[in-house]
């Protein structure tokens, strides 16, 4: 009897979870976005599950070490070919501003006495990206905050300058509240919120619906995609979705911009990476109105 139960039950379950209707692009979306509710995915992270270990850090789910000993192919590739490596979790902040101000704030939270300052000429122009240590305003050579990347855009035509600061997610608050220290920016000026159309949790019913029992879907519902649009989680896993993501300062004028997770970063290990560039990326014909 047990082992009639064991298979009755076993026959159910195959249909209430046919395989067509999980690998639906709608059941697959719904399915990732309930997954990452409290460790953000990268965009390569479908790629790195199925061929490494995977861990849980910062707010994200990374991959930790390959599932196979892959060590002598990935140091080939970085000795004579070329290796990719996804640093997306990385946190971007951008700063929005006059030069001048920008530059003036940012000289407290740094000092010439350890490298490369913002103010570097051939930083500056943004042709390069630099790096330094951040401190504490005013607090060099003590209260250091960590190491950070940055770059600047371009001059353009207009006075105002944009700069992106790169920094680990474990550094990221504590950078993010100096910044806006020095700054002077209280004031948010854009906050998260998701649409209130459907939530997630309504598309999950939706779709556990669709499944169960076994039932075929309805003609009418064959444009799933248009029928139940599947909302993506807004955030990153160093910032909670409904908390701000831009602040600006009336006093200043100057806006901070968490751009985590809408910048992405990738680095490219080895000789022949500036190839794989040229050949990856096209340049787009200028368009003058």
């Amino acid at each position: 009897n047990q082992a009639e139960k064991s298979v009755h039950q076993k026959k159910e379950q195959s249909k209430t979870k046919c395989r067509k209707a999980r690998r639906r692009h709608i059941n697959l979306v719904a399915e990732f976005n309930r997954r990452q509710r409290k460790n953000i995915w990268l965009e390569t992270h479908i790629w790195h599950a199925k061929r490494f270990h995977m861990i849980k850090k910062w707010g994200y789910c990374l991959a930790d070490r390959p599932t196979e000993k892959s060590y002598r192919a990935c140091y080939r590739a970085m000795t004579k070919h070329c290796l990719l490596q996804d640093l997306s979790y990385y946190c971007c902040l951008e700063l929005k501003g006059k030069e001048n101000e920008l530059l003036k704030q940012l000289a407290r939270i740094c000092s010439p006495d350890t490298g490369l300052t913002f103010d570097t000429d051939f930083c500056l122009s943004g042709r390069f990206e630099g790096s330094l240590d951040l401190y504490r305003a005013d607090r060099y050579p003590e209260d250091l905050l960590g190491p950070v990347t940055f770059i600047w855009k371009p001059r353009d035509v207009s006075e105002n300058r944009q700069l992106w600061i790169w920094m680990h997610p474990a550094l990221k608050q504590d950078i993010l509240s100096e910044l806006k220290e020095i700054f002077q920016c209280s004031e948010p000026e854009e906050i998260c919120i998701p649409e209130p159309s459907r939530t997630l949790i309504e598309e999950e019913k939706k779709t556990d619906t669709a499944v169960s029992l076994g039932k075929k879907r309805k003609k009418e519902d064959k444009d799933g995609e248009k029928d139940v649009p599947v909302k993506k989680i807004i955030g990153d896993g160093t910032r909670d979705p409904l908390q701000p993501y831009a602040w600006a300062s009336p006093a200043t004028g100057v806006v901070i911009r968490d751009q985590t997770m809408e910048i992405l970063r990738y680095r490219l290990i080895g000789p022949l990476s500036h190839s794989v560039l040229t050949e990856t990326l096209k340049a787009a014909a200028l368009q003058t109105v």
